[in-house]
């Protein structure tokens, strides 16, 4: 399709979008969503789109509200919310595109976005975690743990304060593996050796709930943001996985 939706989630907040186009007879379409702190035009997911692209794919890499040039409250942006966005998100796809059969693919944060909303979510057929969060308190603990939420920032990036809403909803999830093991549909989890932010284990955790029904592939040296060329890397084991499973 040439005129593609414009996204607004449940409260109307405007989702900033880049669409891209897949070969007419490909029925596959793909969901790019970001970690805290990101958007949707990180290196790591612009690359991913291009090779979806070339590879005839049709693709969306979104910001989640709040961050990019989205509309929203960074403040407000809780992984439970980015759940029901996608899912927001994909009721749009859906209406617009009702023979695509849509992949969601989420960085990080957006990984365990991803694996919440997959548990129990029938549009999405197939499911790729790139260095995925799974033990979310724990992530909150070691990364943001020592700060005081209301009034420090995530990071250092002054627009990126660190919520209480943020901190009780971490806290609240706290791991996504009992979703992890509700997922039934083909899942990719690729994950760099090297990544300091989530570590690799969180992705053999998941490995190990899906009863290897997962696919893991672990990028030799690679750090959480696929950087040095290696988001390159990265978009092939995607675009290879999709067009064998």
């Amino acid at each position: 399709m040439s005129d593609f939706p414009e996204l607004r989630n449940h409260e109307g907040e405007r989702l900033d979008a880049t669409f891209a186009a897949g070969e007419a007879d490909n029925p596959w379409f793909v969901v790019i969503g970001h970690g805290v702190t990101g958007n949707k035009d990180r290196p790591w997911a612009v690359t991913l789109q291009n090779a979806l692209t070339e590879a005839g794919y049709g693709s969306v890499r979104f910001s989640f509200a709040g961050n990019g040039d989205s509309e929203g409250s960074f403040e407000a942006s809780t992984i439970s919310k980015e759940v029901r966005e996608l899912r927001e998100l994909l009721g749009v796809l859906e209406a617009a595109m009702p023979h695509a059969r849509f992949v969601y693919a989420g960085h990080s944060q957006g990984g365990a976005v991803g694996a919440l909303a997959a548990a129990r979510e029938r549009r999405i057929k197939k499911l790729v975690s790139l260095a995925g969060m799974v033990h979310t308190a724990q992530f909150y603990e070691r990364k943001f743990g020592d700060l005081e939420p209301g009034s420090a920032v995530m990071w250092d990036k002054p627009e990126c304060p660190l919520s209480p809403e943020y901190e009780a909803d971490m806290r609240s999830i706290g791991n996504v593996l009992d979703a992890a093991e509700d997922v039934r549909v083909p899942w990719l989890l690729v994950h760099g050796t090297a990544d300091t932010v989530v570590p690799l284990a969180d992705s053999h955790d998941v490995y190990g709930v899906q009863g290897r029904r997962a696919r893991l592939v672990e990028l030799e040296g690679v750090d959480h943001v696929f950087s040095g060329g290696a988001d390159a890397a990265m978009a092939a084991v995607v675009v290879d996985w999709l067009g064998t499973t």
